[in-house]
């Protein structure tokens, strides 16, 4: 379920240090809803720690989703193209 998977993305930035940021990735990708359609996206986002490695398992399609439950506005949120 994709709010699972936005709060485990939560619990791994809380272990992370300061310095994590996130990049669009332009590439097409794919995720299932609730109802368990599958959903196309042009790009997706993908987190890097300070260090320029990837973190595991946060990849993800949706923005607005991570903002929510970071509880930090989309605006705030350091994402780079």
């Amino acid at each position: 379920m994709a709010f699972n998977h936005y709060a485990k993305i939560k619990s791994i930035l809380q272990q992370q240090p300061e310095g994590w940021y996130i990049k669009v990735i332009h590439m097409p990708t794919t995720a299932k809803t609730f109802s368990g359609d599958t959903k196309n996206y042009e790009y997706y986002y993908r987190i890097y720690d300070r260090n320029n490695e990837p973190i595991k398992y946060c990849k993800f399609q949706q923005l607005d989703l991570l903002s929510r439950i970071l509880h930090i506005p989309t605006q705030d949120l350091p994402v780079i193209e």
